[in-house]
């Protein structure tokens, strides 16, 4: 199956430090991804280099069948990809709806198209209707995140890139907020979601990738994660080699 999106050999870094190191990964249309890892691995460098927030000044980017890594953040948005950034970061003075239409000023130009997407994200997420006059700020965690997800997917997304959607949430909202990306990914979107949470976002994924140290040590599908033994080893640091040359055992796809 052809790649919806594809990073291959992907170097990144802050300010002379290098973060990711020879990342490769892919994600099919109509798939979930989960990028696991411990804090620090690069999963959020990842997310970004693929929104245009941070450089990537060796290895590729390819999305929708072009190259992408030297577009302008706002042409990755117009070409079909949305990032969800850890902090859920909505506008918490604007209201629900002002929040939506933000996130599809992609589409202002087009009001049958901006009513679409806004009717999905209210037929999505019932709350964000009831709320749709409430300023964002005074929303619940829970709420908020969700609204995040659906700003969005108001964008109307091909890749939707979802970074810590459970991030500091009560047990009960981050019920509500797995549900929500299981909905989404069983609508046919694609997935590319970072997350601490690894048992849930197994749950919710078709494969997966696990980051060390700016580098994939694992790739391959969902089951094959959660059956790894060294599954616990990435997050706790345990293992011997912190810098492995290539992905352990279990990969689904080879450079």
């Amino acid at each position: 199956m052809t790649a919806l999106l594809r990073f291959d050999a992907v170097s990144a870094g802050y300010g002379g430090v290098q973060a990711l190191f020879e990342v490769g990964l892919e994600v099919r249309a109509n798939e979930t991804v989960a990028l696991l890892g411990a804090n620090g691995a690069g999963k959020t460098t990842t997310l970004r280099a693929l929104s245009g927030v941070v450089d990537v000044p060796s290895g590729t980017i390819e999305f929708d069948g072009r190259r992408i890594e030297t577009l302008r953040p706002h042409h990755r948005v117009a070409a079909g990809i949305a990032h969800v950034p850890e902090g859920r970061l909505i506008f918490g003075t604007l209201t629900v709806e002002e929040n939506l239409l933000m996130g599809a000023h992609v589409v202002r130009g087009d009001k049958a198209e901006v009513r679409r997407v806004l009717d999905r994200a209210y037929d999505m997420f019932p709350i964000l209707k009831e709320r749709r006059e409430q300023a964002g700020g005074t929303l619940s965690g829970g709420e908020q995140q969700t609204l995040a997800i659906a700003r969005g997917l108001a964008a109307n997304p091909k890749l939707l890139a979802i970074d810590e959607a459970s991030f500091g949430l009560a047990p009960r909202a981050v019920d509500q907020i797995f549900e929500t990306i299981a909905a989404i990914g069983a609508s046919g979107d694609s997935i590319l979601l970072v997350e601490q949470n690894v048992s849930r976002s197994l749950e919710v994924a078709d494969r997966a990738y696990v980051l060390e140290t700016g580098r994939v040590v694992f790739a391959g599908t969902a089951a094959e994660a959660r059956k790894h033994p060294e599954m616990a080893d990435f997050y706790l640091g345990s293992r011997k080699t912190r810098t492995p040359r290539k992905p352990v055992k279990g990969r689904t796809r080879r450079r």
